[in-house]
């Protein structure tokens, strides 16, 4: 039997593999690893990650791994023991570069923490009453973000000894319902820059433009629509269609990063932080929202929302003069919860502030569930 056509100058070895699990959490889908399944040096973890979810492609499909050609799909978790001891696990997010290699530890991502405590529960990391665990009762996961520092209580219902995923919960931009996961965000606010208004302004003006800058969640700067002469539902496609508009919001985000003091200069602003989003309100007849938000992720639109610009939106509508207040009705700036209008539907997150004015805590209601498990495999 001839060879000849199968022959290669590229040496032979078998792939790689490791213990790995697949979840969707929120609108976003990601990789699980256990930190003790994982090598200590960092530069080895890069190059398995990005073996894993296929990148760097040129071609901006992922298809050679388990990434889907979009921010949202190309993340990497690893879940290991805590290291405070206020909390059960401790929890990295790592996002990972599409076209490019980047490998990111510089945010969280606010839609795979909600998958972070079933995954816990589901890896057998933390443990779970008998009578909870038979009887379909609830645990509370106390999760330790590495990214930011901050904890991040996840309550969930469990059924035979794993994480619910049958609910009635329906988020928009994710097809049918699955169990509910409520996401307390504990102290949420300066998770880079210790501060809630990094530049200590409700608003910076920067290419002539008013921006205001949060640190809730993740570092975010919020522009207004009419600021940029912009429809505020532009959809994702009209968006990644409108060069000029991507640049100049590249622009604005690259100058609130210095300003915020997470890059000294421009050469060290990373692609995830801060993000940055376009806000304005809400004037559909009808609609329940408080706020319309359009926002970028790692240079592209995203087909919905992060949870963090969520969570930052809603602490800024409370803070007179942002951006995001200024587009909120007298009854949305008054009330307790806030309703987000995004590029799939609209999303319910809750700020609290005390007499003080220091951001408490931040809500908001996820699903998630385990998709594989079992080895999975680079070359």
């Amino acid at each position: 039997m001839s060879t000849a056509s199968t022959s290669t100058a590229t040496p032979l070895r078998p792939q790689q593999s490791l213990t790995a699990s697949y979840y969707r959490g929120g609108s976003s889908r990601a990789v699980f690893f256990r930190e003790q399944d994982l090598p200590p040096d960092l530069d080895r973890r890069a190059q398995i990650f990005r073996g894993v979810i296929g990148s760097p492609d040129p071609n901006g499909r992922q298809l050679d791994g388990m990434g889907g050609g979009i921010s949202s799909l190309s993340k990497i978790c690893v879940v290991g023991p805590p290291s405070r001891p206020d909390a059960d696990v401790d929890y990295t997010f790592v996002q990972i570069g599409v076209r490019d290699d980047k490998v990111d530890y510089s945010s969280n991502c606010g839609n795979m923490s909600s998958a972070v405590g079933p995954y816990a529960v589901d890896a057998g990391l933390v443990p779970i009453p008998d009578n909870v665990s038979q009887d379909g009762g609830q645990v509370t996961v106390r999760i330790h973000n590495t990214n930011t520092g901050k904890l991040i209580h996840s309550s969930f219902p469990v059924v035979q000894g794993e994480a619910a995923a049958m609910g009635d919960l329906a988020i928009d931009g994710v097809a049918g319902t699955g169990a509910p996961i409520k996401l307390d965000f504990v102290d949420p606010a300066g998770s880079r820059t210790g501060k809630l208004l990094p530049t200590g302004n409700a608003v910076d003006v920067f290419d002539g433009l008013p921006v205001s800058c949060i640190d809730v969640g993740n570092p975010c700067c919020f522009v207004a629509a009419s600021a940029l002469g912009v429809d505020g539902t532009l959809t994702p496609d009209e968006i990644e269609a409108n060069i000029p508009l991507k640049q100049q919001l590249e622009s604005l985000r690259r100058q609130a990063s210095i300003k915020m003091g997470l890059a000294a200069h421009d050469g060290q602003v990373t692609g995830s932080v801060p993000k940055i989003a376009i806000v304005s309100p809400n004037t559909q007849d009808g609609s329940q929202a408080s706020v319309v938000v359009r926002a970028m992720s790692v240079g592209q639109a995203h087909k919905a929302i992060p949870v963090t610009v969520a969570l930052a939106t809603a602490a800024a509508s409370k803070l007179v003069g942002t951006t995001v207040n200024e587009c909120l009705s007298k009854e949305s700036r008054e009330g307790g919860e806030v309703d987000i209008a995004h590029a799939s539907g609209w999303l319910k997150v809750d700020a609290s502030y005390d007499a003080a004015g220091n951001l408490v805590s931040a809500t908001v209601f996820r699903t998630a569930r385990r998709l594989m498990e079992g080895r999975i495999f680079w070359k």
